[in-house]
C-alpha cells in the first residue's frame, strides 16, 4: 500500500486487522471525528457539491492551496455510516498533496474490508465521494 498517503494506508491497516463487527465500530468512531463545517461553508451550503450516490444526504467541498488538499463534508448526524465514510476520507486525505490524492486508486474504498459489513449501495457512495474529491482536485490544479 505504499502508493497510498500514509494516513489512508494506516486506516486500511486498522480496518483490516480486525473482524467485520469491529470494522463497523471503527467506522462509527470516524463518524464522531468528522469535523464540523467552517462558517464559510455552513453559511453558504450552495458552495458544497452533493454526492447523489450516497444513501443519505452528503455534501463535500475541496480546496487546494499551494498544492495541499483540504476536505470539507456535511452529512446529518442521523447518517453515521455515511459520516463514517466521509471520516475515512477526511482522516486519510485531508492535508495531503494534490498529487498524492490524485494517485489514490479508484477502488481504494474496497480495501477497508467494509464490503463484508455494509451494502454494495453504501460502498458505491464511498466510491462516488472519492471520485468527486479527485475530480475537484483535478479541476483546481489542472491535473
Amino acid at each position: 500500500m505504499s502508493d497510498l498517503p500514509a494516513p489512508l494506508a494506516e486506516l486500511i491497516d486498522d480496518f483490516t486487522s480486525v473482524g467485520p463487527k469491529d470494522r463497523l465500530q471503527l467506522l462509527l468512531e470516524l463518524n464522531e471525528e468528522l469535523p464540523a463545517l467552517p462558517a464559510r461553508y455552513a453559511d453558504q451550503p450552495g458552495l458544497l457539491e452533493q454526492v447523489h450516490e450516497c444513501q443519505s444526504p452528503l455534501f463535500l467541498a475541496v480546496e487546494v492551496t499551494d498544492g495541499v488538499v483540504r476536505l470539507f463534508f456535511d452529512a446529518p448526524r442521523e447518517a453515521p455510516t455515511t459520516r463514517g465514510f466521509a471520516g475515512i476520507l477526511h482522516t486519510g486525505l485531508d492535508g495531503q498533496s494534490a498529487e498524492d490524492v490524485l494517485g489514490v486508486p479508484d477502488d481504494t474504498p474496497f480495501k477497508f474490508g467494509l464490503a463484508e459489513a455494509v451494502s454494495p449501495l453504501r460502498m458505491r457512495g464511498m466510491v462516488a465521494m472519492l471520485s468527486r474529491i479527485k475530480r475537484q482536485v483535478q479541476e483546481q490544479t489542472g491535473g
